[in-house]
């Protein structure tokens, strides 16, 4: 049987309770389709005009054919209007239009406004933008829409925007919905509200409260609730805004803080109904205006709401605390005021409540006094004042968005009046043109395009000007007038058109205006209305059609958004994203993914979401040569000591430098992630093993879950690792400190469960003894590789697809994957809607294609590239689709944007299943797709792949797309998971072989690499087999030798290249400094030689040099200088037979040696760097260094690792065509056959005898230095870095072969030895 615990039976009952009241609500809307226009009587429609009798508005019933079949306006024009009076007020669901009977005429487009009482109307709108409707395109057909939203009102009317081209303005109408009833309370700001609660204390854990409300002023508390322990809950209009405050309760330090504030909406203030619903379930709130939800939760720890007494409405009860007061009281209307589950309003008409603070209580809502007028960028209204006064007085309110704007202009008898918005400031322009033209300018007023209503009035009196904006008095703005004005006594408010001498700066105003004053009189907007004051054109009166594009905020990340009247932009700076709405990060999702762009270790910003709401932040990322590595640091210092604390136990807090939801991004992705955990103790017991108890120690770890392992142990195992290992100090514990010994001991090991990482806290139990101490480490949580970057799929047949649940993206969606393919086309992924769609494809061998609609029609971008896509090679596509634009891009290159319509649909609604891959009979995509996200989720095409037929998990072949990272030589390795470089036949380290691998030689040090073992020789010798490149002697016509060196000593020997022939190849520093290469291929008398003389390159500096040969031409580099060629002459042989030796820093050979060499070079050996010395495909030095790497490289001194500070390589390396070591590639000859001959005329028999008599003489020479050495000794000590064995060897050669069993004397016909 299940078993869930209370609060979560009590969860899922109010879960079940608030979708049933859903239900309910769904039903009942459902319902709400009545026929609402048609029973009316005649008299309850009205028009703007009529063209005769018969075309009245009482004719324009859907369907009927009374009169002329339908309303039709005198003028077709767009100040014309059907009004229909509901006779009460409605909730209405949907309208319908029809033209006109039997005519030519009807309305294609239109608007819908409605309103309480008949004035101050509001458009309809959807989208964030005032709707346009679709209307007819027939006389008969009838076109139905459902509204996206209810609203409730009386009075309704239809603005014609487009009509017939045969005819005029032709309009049948329907309205349906159902009746609407609640009760109603008017606010006067006196008035407050207080619903008692049963019991003086209440404890809430969760709360259902609902109201509407409407209001003219932009302040005022709608309800407030707090008690004694500080808790409370406030709703409160701010600058027209709506602040929900709310605090749980913080505690008495002050370290946990309860208060939480949240805004929604503004223009709250427009005199309109406005609907509030806040659902809370301990910490989980929901907050909903007009139907704009905003969900969070309360910030604390605090589950309960802590209310005392009573909860008010309206404004502040009197028994709030003093502290709380300063705020204002709510003026307006607030009706269906619903809290727990009590209706309020209905309480207070049946006298339940107290209202004795109410002066005149009312349970209807006055009427508006507000007539606003809405001007767009065409507007004007022109209205007269008194001719030929010395006095000019105007005043209105304004509101707007937009920084700049007219107005008011007003011509004088000697110049004009211009008032004008700029730059958000009020300013007045006073041109003076009698006698000599002037100007006086004043303005005052600062950021005034922010929405709200602000107040102008000027005033032009005898001989100075004053300026006041908002009513304060204190701020206003004078100057005085060279002469005194003269009205002309025309004022035109919202723009001026006409061209004339004297023209304003500004010609138009996009906003609304209302109570305009003129010489001191209120206008009568009604009478310009009715035509019977002033004029007017393109105007919309008694309405403001103001709207805040920037709430609901559609900038993303907190972009911050600005706006002007027609659109609004989002600044995205500081936040790490971009794009129109701040939707797409600019950091890559993991450090794998910084590698596969060819990033070396460093500290990187990550974002694992993408777009989604984990902000990005910091890591180090640890490139190796087959891994990466994410690193999170700790704030615990290692070998932190532990303290013994009052409490039973000390305990530590590790904080990490991201938060909790960020680690568990890199955790959850990763493919393995450890910690070194480490605790030294001095009898202080760690686990209590065996277990006799519960453990002294334990730690807390991801969900602050209690983990009682140790590091290099395992869940449910309660050992360390020397307990798993049984090499504990004593057998009879499974860790060490457990045998509480007097002396150190320590307990560390790997935390490897992944699940349970990070370490968040260390609780440390047994240090309070006397004598006992202990030491704790915590390394930094280091995740290895990303599961979501490599997450990928195969798709092997043109029917094969993935499906996942419905694609959410209504607003903002974005797509992104890489993808690779042999085909010339296929459907990446599709999601369907009604109308609605959502598709990716591949179009063509080089075009990708998004395509989507919104309920605005079909819309396609496609991106070109420069080259085939079906090149089996990984491509990126990134999509994006916003309220603002589309984009799509490809490869990071290739780009396409486009802008949305600025009005239109904007919700992408879709029902289908997500299809990866085909769907719908489309063109099925064969290839890879990997890394798919969409808003920020990695969909796990792995998973659904293992359990779908015809597609395969995992995708191979990463080489083709990423190969080119790896570097100078280096080959690409295929992975799983991506791939690796080998650098281990280059002269370089690192991921992507660039690292330089480097020594710093002491006077004296050789580094020698022998190229042939015995064994190879043997095998050599009968002619059996290939043998490796590494190993193998070879006659070389063409060879490549690589090297940085840094030094401030010459001369010396760089690099010697031996041979058992007379043939080497030598590069030397003279004793001035320069370099000189000497090439011995025989063939000559005396060796070829480069010399340099043109700089000293023993400056210490780090220099690079490159040299390579093809037959006789030898091309020489140094630095970053051109490429030299030099020709080696006619006489000289071409091949480099049976190299033998390569020797670093100085010669210690036996054999024939350029005497020049020995002579003038090689003592006392080379001092400073040597690095990426590579000859061929052989890196000498850097197996030296590496003792992982199997060789025949041997060192002689002292010899320590560093880079030389070398400068980067850039010098091309070897092409894969060139390579010596493979006869195929470049026609190297490979071992002799047993006829075969050397070049210096000895058969096989001579080498035999040869060797004999080398042995012999060997060991005379041997003996001779013994006995020398022995006769010169003295006293004193000496410090030699030889090889092991050379302490068992009778002299520095015979050393070298007891320790290099490799080693093999050359035979030669003229034999000389050399001892160095």
């Amino acid at each position: 049987m299940w078993r869930f615990p209370i609060p979560g039976v009590t969860l899922l009952l109010w879960i079940l309770g608030v979708l049933g009241n859903l239900s309910t609500a769904r039903s009942a809307s459902q319902k709400c389709d009545e026929v609402l226009a048609t029973p009316l009587p005649y008299s309850a429609f009205s028009g703007s005009s009529v063209l005769s009798g018969d075309y009245g508005a009482g004719y324009a019933k859907l369907n009927r054919r009374g009169g002329a079949g339908g309303w039709s306006p005198q003028d077709s024009d767009r100040y014309q209007w059907l009004q229909v009076d509901l006779r009460g007020r409605k909730q209405i669901t949907a309208i319908a239009t029809q033209g006109r009977y039997s005519s030519s005429d009807w309305t294609k487009q239109y608007r819908f406004l409605y309103s309480d009482t008949g004035s101050n109307w509001r458009a309809y709108r959807q989208d964030g933008t005032i709707w346009t409707f679709s209307g007819n395109w027939n006389s008969e057909k009838v076109v139905r829409h459902n509204l996206q939203y209810s609203i409730v009102a009386r009075y309704l009317r239809f603005i014609p925007l487009e009509w017939s081209e045969e005819g005029r303005v032709g309009l049948r109408v329907e309205v349906y919905g159902c009746a609407y009833w609640s009760d109603m309370i008017s606010f006067d700001g006196q008035g407050v509200m207080s619903y008692r609660f049963r019991a003086k204390k209440m404890r809430i854990l969760k709360d259902l409260i609902s109201l509407k409300f409407k209001t003219t002023k932009g302040d005022g508390i709608l309800l407030h609730g707090e008690g004694q322990q500080g808790d409370y809950i406030s709703l409160e209009l701010q600058r027209a805004k709506l602040w929900l405050q709310i605090n749980l309760g913080s505690n008495q330090y002050g370290s946990i803080q309860g208060h939480t504030a949240v805004s929604s909406g503004s223009l709250l203030d427009d005199d309109h109904w406005h609907s509030v619903v806040i659902q809370r379930y301990r910490r989980s709130v929901n907050f909903t205006l007009d139907q704009h939800i905003h969900s969070f939760r309360t910030n604390g720890e605090f589950d309960h709401l802590d209310l005392d007494y009573e909860i008010s409405f309206g404004g502040m009860a009197v028994s709030s605390k003093p502290s709380s007061g300063g705020r204002e009281n709510f003026v307006g209307c607030m009706e269906g005021i619903v809290y727990n589950g009590d209706n309020i309003t209905s309480l207070v008409r049946r006298k339940k409540l107290d209202t004795s603070s109410f002066r005149n209580l009312t349970f209807s809502c006055a009427e508006s006094h507000m007539f606003p007028v809405f001007f767009n960028a065409t507007s004007f209204v022109l209205l007269p004042g008194r001719s030929d006064a010395d006095t000019m007085s105007v005043s209105l309110m304004f509101r707007t968005w937009n920084p700049n704007g007219l107005l008011l202009f007003s011509p004088l008898v000697y110049g004009g009046v211009e008032i004008s918005l700029m730059d958000g400031k009020v300013t007045v322009h006073i041109y003076v043109s009698q006698k000599q033209s002037t100007r006086v300018d004043i303005s005052s007023g600062s950021g005034l395009n922010d929405g709200q209503w602000h107040s102008v009035h000027f005033l032009a009196l005898e001989s100075f000007a004053m300026l006041t904006i908002n009513g304060d008095e204190m701020s206003s703005v004078r100057a005085a007038l060279p002469i005194m004005i003269r009205t002309g006594g025309s004022y035109y408010f919202g723009g001026y058109f006409p061209r004339t001498n004297l023209s304003p700066t500004q010609r138009s105003f996009q906003g609304c205006m209302q109570l305009i004053h003129v010489d001191e009189q209120l206008v009568d907007l009604q009478a310009v209305e009715k035509g019977s004051l002033g004029t007017f054109e393109n105007v919309s009166l008694d309405m403001c059609a103001i709207i805040d594009r920037c709430v609901p905020n559609h900038c993303e990340h907190g972009g911050r958004c600005s706006q002007t009247w027609n659109s609004f932009s989002c600044a995205c700076e500081g936040t790490g994203y971009t794009g129109a709405t701040c939707h797409t990060s600019v950091y890559e999702q993991s450090c794998e993914e910084y590698k596969h762009l060819g990033r070396t270790s460093d500290t990187y910003w990550i974002d694992p979401d993408g777009s989604g709401p984990l902000e990005p932040f910091k890591v180090n990322c640890i490139m190796t040569e087959d891994k990466v590595w994410t690193t999170v640091a700790n704030d615990l210092p290692a070998q932190s000591p532990v303290s013994a604390e009052l409490e039973a136990a000390t305990v530590l807090d590790l904080n990490y430098s991201m938060s909790t939801e960020q680690i568990n991004a890199i955790t959850s992705s990763a493919e393995h992630c450890e910690q070194y955990l480490a605790y030294a103790c001095r009898m202080s017991r760690l686990l209590n093993t065996p277990a006799e108890g519960p453990p002294f120690t334990w730690w807390l770890g991801r969900g602050n879950e209690k983990h009682t392992y140790w590091g290099g142990s395992g869940p449910g195992v309660q050992k360390c690792a020397c307990g798993i290992e049984r090499n504990c100090t004593e057998p009879s514990h499974y860790c060490n400190c457990d045998a509480d010994q007097r002396q150190w001991r320590e307990d560390s090991g790997i935390l490897m469960y992944k699940d349970h990482l990070p370490v968040r806290q260390v609780v440390v139990g047994d240090v309070r003894r006397s004598g006992s101490e202990a030491r704790l480490t915590v390394g930094p949580l280091r995740c290895q590789g990303d599961r979501n970057y490599w997450n990928a799929a195969s798709f092997n047949t043109p029917a094969s697809y993935l499906h996942f649940p419905t694609f959410s993206g209504e607003t903002s969606a974005d797509i992104s994957f890489y993808f690779k393919t042999s085909s010339t086309y296929g459907v990446f992924l599709e999601n369907l809607g009604n109308t609605d769609f959502i598709r990716l494809e591949l179009k063509s061998p080089t075009t990708v294609s998004f395509s989507f609609d919104v309920g605005n029609g079909p819309v396609e971008l496609t991106v070109n590239s420069a080259g085939p896509l079906n090149d089996d090679q990984w491509h990126r596509v990134e999509a994006e689709r916003n309220v603002k634009e589309a984009v799509l891009q490809l490869d990071g290159r290739h780009r396409e944007v486009r802008l949305a319509p600025p009005q239109g649909h904007t919700r992408l609604q879709l029902f289908s299943q997500l299809f990866v891959g085909a769907s719908g009979g489309q063109r099925g995509f064969l290839g890879c797709i990997r890394s798919l996200k969409m808003n920020g989720v990695t969909l796990d095409l792995e998973g659904r792949a293992e359990v779908t037929p015809g597609v395969k998990p995992g995708c191979s072949g990463h080489c083709s797309s990423y190969g080119m990272h790896c570097q100078n030589g280096g080959k690409c390795l295929e992975k799983y998971n991506g791939y690796s470089c080998d650098c281990s036949l280059t002269a370089f380290d690192g991921p992507f072989c660039t690292e330089d691998v480097g020594g710093y030689f002491e006077t004296g040090t050789v580094v020698r690499y022998d190229l042939m073992s015995d064994s190879g020789a043997s095998s050599l010798r009968e002619g059996r087999g290939s043998l490796s490149p590494l190993t193998a002697e070879a006659n070389l016509t063409q060879e490549e030798l690589t090297f940085s060196f840094s030094t401030s000593n010459s001369p010396s020997v760089l690099i010697y290249v031996s041979s058992r022939t007379q043939d080497y190849l030598a590069v030397v520093l003279r004793h001035n400094g320069t370099l000189q290469i000497r090439y011995n291929l025989g063939g000559l008398r005396e060796p070829f030689t480069i010399s340099l003389d043109q700089r000293n390159m023993a400056n210490g500096q780090p220099h690079s040099v490159n040299i390579s040969r093809q037959d006789r031409v030898i091309h020489l580099q140094l630095d970053h200088y051109p490429s030299v060629s030099y020709i080696l002459p006619e006489a000289s042989d071409t091949e480099f037979n049976l190299v033998k030796t390569i020797f670093l820093g100085k010669v210690f050979e036996t054999g024939q040696i350029d005497p020049v060499i020995i002579e003038k070079y090689n003592t006392p050996g080379f001092m400073g760097c040597l690095s990426r010395v590579q000859f061929n495909r052989i890196a000498p030095l850097k197996a030296a260094l590496r003792s992982g790497i199997s060789s025949t490289a041997s060192v002689q001194g002292v010899l320590v690792e560093s880079n030389c500070g070398a400068s980067p390589l850039t010098i091309s390396p070897m092409s894969a065509a060139f390579d010596p070591w493979h006869p195929e590639s470049a026609g190297a000859q490979f071992p002799f056959n047993e006829e075969r001959v050397g070049r210096d005329g000895l058969n096989r028999d001579s080498a035999i005898i040869g060797g004999i008599i080398a042995v012999v003489i060997f060991t005379i020479l041997c003996t001779l230095v013994f006995l020398v050495r022995h006769m010169f000794r003295h006293k004193g000590s000496y410090h030699t870095n030889e090889a092991k064995g050379a302490e068992s060897a009778d002299c520095a050669d015979a050393a070298i072969i007891v320790n290099d069993p490799a080693f093999t004397e050359t035979i030669e016909e003229s034999k000389k030895e050399w001892f160095i």
